[in-house]
């Protein structure tokens, strides 16, 4: 009687430990990145990017040089895109903080330069290279992932993994979506010019 008294506390210990111990749930995916890769690949949105894309290139000085105008193309491409993000992210929000700044800078006064005797050029030694080389591989590529997308230069790796898994499914729609203007406006101008041309020839 007196073992069976003493064996039932550490039995009812047991039974207690084993009732507190829960199954670890598997872990399940970010909610924001499954959003992130389903909004960017549904027609509504590529359809609404396309119709603001399509305004903003109409507003595009095309009688500019081809660089200049192909930098207003991808200026005013990746606006559209960064506004269609609503500011939820990092890349979009540096993208339009970077055009207000290009906007509101001032163009700086011209220096007069002073002549004078040239001045010996010391040799000067690239941190950054040297930097560079020193560094892992993994760690090159996270700060060249980090430099191709907006806003995560100076960010830690997840960061720079949660924005470039947003940013890579919209560079992807926005270039689906310039495609299919590509198509219309090439197809549209050679409608009209074989209607020109029809118009032109002389009756048989």
């Amino acid at each position: 009687m007196f073992s069976s008294l003493m064996a039932n506390p550490t039995d009812r210990s047991r039974d207690s430990h084993r009732v507190k111990k829960k199954k670890k749930s598997p872990a399940k995916p970010h909610p924001h990145q499954d959003h992130s890769q389903t909004r960017w690949k549904t027609h509504a949105q590529q359809h609404l990017y396309s119709s603001k894309l399509h305004q903003a290139l109409a507003r595009v000085n095309i009688s500019a040089d081809a660089p200049r105008r192909g930098r207003a193309v991808r200026e005013a491409a990746d606006r559209v895109l960064a506004a269609a993000a609503r500011g939820r992210t990092r890349w979009s929000r540096a993208i339009l903080t970077n055009r207000l700044k290009l906007k509101f800078r001032k163009t700086p006064h011209k220096r007069h330069k002073v002549v004078g005797p040239p001045r010996p050029k010391k040799p000067r030694f690239s941190v950054l290279r040297l930097k560079g080389k020193t560094l892992p591989a993994v760690q090159r590529k996270v700060r060249v992932l980090g430099r191709l997308v907006p806003g995560c230069r100076k960010e830690p790796l997840p960061i720079i993994l949660e924005e470039a898994i947003d940013y890579i499914p919209a560079l992807e729609m926005q270039v689906r979506a310039m495609a299919d203007l590509a198509h219309l406006l090439l197809g549209s101008s050679s409608s009209s010019s074989a209607a020109a041309a029809s118009t032109s020839a002389p009756p048989s």
